[in-house]
């Protein structure tokens, strides 16, 4: 075939919720777990000014899809914080997983169709998150600690409450008073939750059933003392050991510590490979501790796939690091995406052979 689909950012607008979109991203991980060389760590280059490129490669069979995610940016740091000085759209390419075929270049990120455009790919993080949720959170839960209140915080409660509605009550954290205050303003109306801002990390964890975090942080949030017996927390950053290896910066990114590992009862991250491979902070410090074993982490496509039971008691405490994103998930969400946008006629025909 010598057609393709070209779907721009506004063309990607309205196209996937989060529950479908935690129901592909779960199947992109099941499918990695029962055919490895489908799925791989992501690989990051830098040049000398700080443009960081990543590249996300990978694809979800049970879907029909293989391809690449990449994107581009500046990045740029703070006081305990990381930040972007520019960020270019990400890049999705769609091939046919049974043919190679090229099917579709997106170019963008692809949203949540209520909560629209806001952190750099918000709803495949969020809807990994709630894969691990539907496995680790107790199906009792009623109450959630949240860290941060941007565009991630955001998309990270939608998916827990997707996945756990009977969640009635949450406290939200971040360093900007109004922000919190906004923050539980609008997404307690949007969501249909009481939202209370409070001052200190002790307010977020005390009595939550799950903790989430999802700030722009590069240092510890909280002392993993402080988390209770039942709890579940998930991390969401990654790693930036390539800032470190080319002189930019002096320490790895932190965002949990190593007695939240220490504590933990049961580790999942999406890829353990990644934890090694980008020396990521969160795991990789207390692993080279010794105050836990690599071989005790599981991935996230092994619950997905059911070959782990996930939680398996009321008072187990459970850590999900969502270490980075992969392509089989990114994958997963553009397919969504790309087969939505031909539904309603959208994008514009590319004839490769003319």
């Amino acid at each position: 075939m010598s057609e393709i689909l070209l779907l721009r950012p506004h063309e990607l607008l309205g196209l996937v919720g989060m529950a479908e979109a935690i129901d592909a991203v779960a199947a992109a991980y099941a499918g990695g777990s029962e055919y490895p060389v489908i799925n791989a760590p992501r690989r990051r280059v830098h040049s000398p000014e700080g443009v960081r490129v990543s590249n996300f490669p990978g694809g979800v069979h049970a879907l029909g899809v293989i391809g690449s995610q990449t994107r581009a940016e500046l990045v740029g740091h703070g006081e305990g914080h990381q930040h972007y000085l520019r960020r270019e759209p990400p890049v999705f390419v769609l091939n046919d997983s049974h043919t190679g075929e090229l099917l579709a270049i997106l170019i963008g990120e692809i949203p949540e169709k209520d909560l629209g455009p806001s952190s750099l790919m918000a709803m495949r993080t969020g809807a990994t998150s709630g894969v691990g949720f539907r496995h680790l959170v107790r199906e009792d839960a009623r109450v959630a600690g949240l860290f941060g209140s941007g565009g991630q915080a955001a998309h990270q409660l939608q998916a827990l409450l997707t996945v756990r509605p009977g969640i009635e009550r949450v406290r939200v954290f971040s360093r900007d008073e109004d922000n919190r205050a906004r923050f539980a303003e609008e997404y307690g109306a949007r969501f249909g939750v009481e939202i209370e801002p409070v001052a200190a990390a002790e307010a977020v964890i005390d009595g939550a059933d799950a903790v989430l975090c999802a700030t722009n942080t590069s240092t510890v949030l909280f002392d993993g003392d402080l988390l209770q017996p039942g709890q579940h927390v998930t991390g969401i950053i990654g790693s930036n050991m390539q800032l470190v290896e080319g002189g930019f910066l002096k320490t790895v990114r932190r965002e949990l510590d190593d007695r939240t590992a220490e504590r933990a009862e049961l580790i999942v991250a999406n890829l353990r490979d990644s934890v090694i491979s980008e020396k990521q902070g969160d795991l990789y410090q207390p692993l080279a501790k010794g105050l836990i074993r690599l071989e005790d982490i599981v991935d996230l496509g092994e619950l997905a796939l059911g070959r782990h039971p996930g939680r398996t008691a009321p008072g187990q405490l459970t850590y999900h690091k969502n270490n980075n994103g992969t392509g089989a998930a990114d994958l997963a969400v553009a397919m969504l995406a790309y087969r939505k946008a031909r539904e309603l006629g959208r994008g514009t025909i590319i004839d490769l052979a003319a």
